[in-house]
């Protein structure tokens, strides 16, 4: 399903992730996905409430806690991980998500409420 909200389909999401040697491409590509992925959910399922929303963002953060042991088995011996910078980097766009889509007051550790990483 193609994105419709124009703010979301022009968003070069996870941009610093690329920026950054530390994280291979195409793992942080699986992550580009994922939010991709989220976005296609409320715009076909549409949440009404911040609860609607957060249990949309609850699966997509269930599916970056399996990507983190992604990046750690192809860190090469770099120990690529989610550490704390792509933490902020990823909570970033979870927060941008929200706003596109009209949820201006979506708690920020909500959004990711479920992390592990």
């Amino acid at each position: 399903m193609p994105i419709t909200n124009q703010q979301v389909a022009g968003h070069a999401f996870l941009r610093p992730m690329y920026d950054d040697s530390y994280f291979p491409d195409h793992v942080v590509g699986q992550g580009k996905v994922i939010l991709l992925r989220l976005c296609e959910r409320v715009e076909a399922e549409r949440p009404a409430d911040l609860e609607s929303l957060y249990a949309l963002t609850q699966a997509a953060t269930e599916e970056f806690n399996l990507l983190d042991r992604e990046f750690v088995a192809v860190g090469s011996g770099s120990g690529s991980g989610i550490e704390t910078v792509a933490r902020e980097w990823i909570c970033d766009e979870f927060r941008f998500v929200a706003s596109a889509y009209g949820f201006r007051d979506a708690d920020a550790e909500e959004l990711t409420a479920g992390r592990d990483w």
